[in-house]
């Protein structure tokens, strides 16, 4: 076992139970196999508090960046046009997908530390009636921002458009009412608030969108139609698929529910976010996002002032000492992130806040 703890969105920290689930070889066409696929997806709509007569949900292989380019590439027909909203490295994604897949759309974007605006989208729709789809991040790991999802796919509803939603890091951790918020196509992974490990994505979907994308998939690979259809039938995958981590995830389902489901988790994880701010403010260390949208999955510091440091230093004293954390994806500042979430309990917040102040103060006195 790994002798530190992942501080990170995702793969995470996950219970010795879930890895235990991977000592056993299943085969793909097993009947046992094929009926944990079929359980996973009911648990996903209960997750959803979607309805099976509404909605449906499908696994796919691949990370998660495979399941939004599924949906992109299976139900964005050749005469249909995308608005991605972007406030950050993963919505900025969605625009590369686009563009490989030849998909035709219009970028909103936001600046990293503001979130999309619903009445600039209102405004886009009306302006564009040949926008068809809009799609958004909820929580974006680039700086731990978490999105208004709920107030745009109000708008996106009352549009008649479709809404496309990447929950990556937030689904299981953060409650989403799919349903209730307008969400045709929820995308996240296996290997995040679920606390899973990595192997597969899996899409939420609305019936009656999915089945409207007959004829417009783009790949043999993702085509997520295809897909569901062999999953409704008896549960089996298209193609070979991730049965050692299909099974993890089965457990960790369990071990969601077993928890207290999304609520518990999601208070877990606030804690753990809440006192990470709380004691990283105490040394100095200001956070990116401040206020209301600073999401509980990830958050963003700033360098202290008067301290001098390079991150590999950084990262490598807090790796000796029991726990991995993220490198800063903003290019124009120095930063450095830390998760909340995965296997985490306010207890390894005090024992990581306690490496770093003693981190702090080696470099003050090298210094001195």
């Amino acid at each position: 076992m790994n002798p530190y703890k992942l501080l990170t969105p995702g793969p995470l920290t996950t219970t010795d139970t879930v890895k235990q689930e991977m000592l056993v070889d299943r085969c793909t066409w097993d009947d046992d196999y094929k009926v944990v696929t079929q359980k996973i997806r009911r648990q996903l709509l209960e997750l959803a508090h979607a309805s099976e007569d509404d909605y449906t949900a499908v696994l796919m292989q691949g990370s998660g960046t495979f399941g939004v380019e599924s949906v992109f590439s299976s139900v964005v027909g050749a005469n249909d046009k995308v608005l991605i909203c972007s406030n950050g490295a993963y919505g900025e994604r969605m625009v590369d997908i686009c563009t490989h897949a030849q998909i035709p759309y219009l970028h909103y974007a936001q600046s990293y530390d503001k979130v999309p605006d619903a009445a600039q989208v209102a405004q886009l729709l009306a302006e564009d009636p040949a926008i068809t789809h809009v799609a958004m991040v909820h929580s974006e790991t680039t700086t731990g921002i978490l999105n208004d999802i709920q107030s745009v796919g109000k708008v996106v509803r009352d549009a008649g458009r479709s809404f496309i939603v990447d929950a990556m890091s937030s689904f299981g951790g953060v409650d989403i009412p799919v349903a209730e918020w307008g969400i045709d196509f929820l995308v996240s992974s296996a290997n995040k608030c679920i606390q899973g490990v990595p192997g597969f994505s899996f899409i939420i979907c609305r019936r009656d969108k999915l089945l409207a994308s007959e004829g417009k998939a783009r790949s043999l690979s993702l085509d997520l139609l295809d897909q569901w259809k062999g999953m409704e039938k008896d549960g089996k995958w298209r193609f070979t698929s991730p049965t050692h981590v299909v099974l993890a995830f089965s457990k960790a389902l369990d071990e969601l529910m077993e928890e207290g489901g999304i609520p518990a988790r999601s208070r877990r994880y606030q804690e753990n976010n809440r006192m990470l701010i709380e004691k990283m403010k105490a040394m100095g260390f200001a956070p990116y996002i401040e206020g209301s949208h600073q999401g509980p999955i990830i958050t963003t510091f700033f360098y202290p002032a008067g301290v001098s440091f390079q991150f590999s230093q950084f990262y490598n004293y807090i790796k000796e000492r029991g726990y991995a954390i993220y490198p800063g994806k903003l290019t124009e500042m120095d930063t450095f992130r830390i998760g909340n979430i995965g296997e985490i309990y306010p207890e390894d917040i005090e024992k990581l806040t306690g490496i770093i102040a003693a981190f702090l103060k080696e470099r003050k006195e090298q210094a001195a």
